[in-house]
């Protein structure tokens, strides 16, 4: 495979994307060079200009490419089965998972956030985007007849924020409040609880 190959630039680009990532979750968005990332990535810094431009531009690519909206999309239009319990704890499931998956971008984003303002927003962008899925579901589940005659979106946002709570309450330095109670556990309280409540009468 040669350098011209679509594929290895491909490879490349994943291979400085996860090598930015780890060291500025490590080291700090300043404390990681682009001589470092490149050296970790197995390639030149004038190769890691020559994909992104700058080190902002490669940050920015990776939480676009690795944080969770395009794996959401796919959930809800492939594995809803429109039946509230199991597809609400699919979604916890799966949010739970792919939080875990991107829990260095998380770190980033909680240390940088104030210093790299675009960086704030672009991660933004992916709760809002799953807030408006999980809301057109629970709209379409009342068409159907199977919710009660609740606000979609408020509910929407309720039941996010738990999963949302309870994840970043076992992120290093958090409360950890959920200690003694497994995650799948609460995620399938947590489903029951709300296809309870949410339920038709």
């Amino acid at each position: 495979m040669t350098e011209n190959d679509p594929r290895h630039k491909s490879g490349t680009r994943e291979r400085l994307m996860n090598a930015a990532v780890d060291l500025m979750a490590e080291h700090g968005y300043k404390g990681a060079s682009t001589k470092d990332i490149a050296a970790a990535a197995g390639v030149s810094e004038m190769t890691l200009f020559r994909q992104f431009g700058s080190k902002l531009n490669m940050l920015e690519e990776a939480v676009d490419r690795y944080y969770y909206t395009v794996e959401f999309r796919k959930l809800f239009a492939e594995r809803i089965v429109w039946e509230l319990e199991r597809d609400l704890r699919l979604i916890g499931e799966t949010y739970h998972e792919l939080m875990e998956r991107n829990s260095r971008i998380l770190l980033i984003f909680q240390s940088e956030s104030r210093s790299i303002p675009s960086l704030a927003e672009r991660i933004r962008k992916h709760p809002r985007a799953l807030q408006e899925m999980l809301t057109g579901y629970l709209e379409a589940m009342k068409e159907k007849g199977k919710l009660a005659d609740v606000d979609p979106a408020t509910n929407a946002a309720s039941y996010l924020w738990l999963h949302h709570g309870a994840f970043l309450s076992r992120m290093p330095g958090g409360p950890n409040l959920l200690a003694d109670l497994p995650i799948a556990d609460f995620i399938d309280n947590g489903a029951k609880l709300f296809a309870r409540a949410l339920s038709p009468r």
